[in-house]
């Protein structure tokens, strides 16, 4: 199989998994793992940054309006000096908040957390996605799902910002940890889905800029840019998708498929790796 469609399959995985409450660090370790993909390019820091910024198109594309509504909002609170009644200043603040516990720890231990699980055992992310799996049915059992957005505050938005710290962990799912925890303070689910996505959005773009600095100092060379670009697009037109699939399903249902999935995925993986020849 040539190195551009690995590319634009790991970008399909990427695309669909950063979104979809299954864990996207999880499904790009196994992926090349199962499939026997050994290049290095595709574990490179170069391919990341090209994923994650397919991922931030996506989250751009689709909450366009939101994004830029909420920015002429925030900047008019610090222009005034004050978030008065608006629901928009304070979703925006909220988002700001939120945001904060997941970059510094993320600053901090992504490098560790990615390079331990791609080096161990493929157990510890069966065992990640099963509690993230239980985390998830746990929060549908609590949660009220009756509190909107503009129902949020302080409180609420620093726990699922601190929760989404747990996404170092492949496994657990960035959104998958973060909409658990919006269930936990009472969020519809919808709401819970977008108040995730529109959180992840300065995440992702933090972390796709502090890694293309290692994108550009070590050159990139004539051959990957093909594989690069299918990663990222193929990466931007699945995230758009998923995005808009899983909010579409949650005004309707819970995440009762998704838990499903991750339990499922946990036990193949347990088998796998029992029978797999050493």
């Amino acid at each position: 199989m040539s190195l551009i469609l690995q590319a634009a399959i790991l970008g399909l995985v990427q695309g669909l998994t950063e979104f979809l409450p299954v864990s996207s660090s999880a499904h790009l370790i196994l992926v090349p793992r199962l499939a026997g993909w050994n290049d290095p390019f595709l574990n490179s820091a170069s391919f990341d940054v090209m994923l994650h910024m397919g991922t931030l198109l996506a989250l751009l594309i689709y909450f366009w309006r939101d994004l830029i509504s909420l920015l002429g909002a925030w900047l008019a609170s610090i222009r005034e000096r004050s978030i008065a009644n608006d629901p928009r200043r304070r979703l925006a603040w909220l988002l700001v908040i939120s945001t904060i516990p997941g970059a510094v720890l993320g600053a901090l231990g992504e490098s560790f957390f990615d390079t331990f699980f791609r080096q161990h055992s493929l157990i510890w992310i069966a065992a990640l996605l099963a509690v993230g799996a239980l985390l998830l049915a746990v929060a549908e059992r609590v949660g009220r799902h009756n509190r909107r957005l503009a129902d949020l505050r302080v409180p609420d938005a620093v726990g699922i910002g601190a929760a989404q710290a747990f996404a170092l962990f492949p496994g657990i799912s960035r959104s998958g940890i973060t909409i658990a925890a919006a269930l936990f303070v009472g969020l519809e689910r919808e709401a819970a889905a977008r108040f995730s996505f529109l959180m992840a959005t300065p995440i992702i773009a933090g972390a796709g800029i502090l890694k293309s600095r290692e994108l550009f100092s070590g050159g990139l060379q004539a051959a990957n840019v093909a594989p690069l670009l299918a990663g990222l697009v193929s990466a931007a037109v699945a995230g758009l998708v998923a995005v808009a699939f899983l909010l579409a399903y949650l005004r309707r249902r819970s995440t009762a498929l998704f838990i499903g999935y991750r339990l499922v995925l946990a036990a193949v993986l347990v088998v796998f790796v029992i029978v797999a020849p050493r």
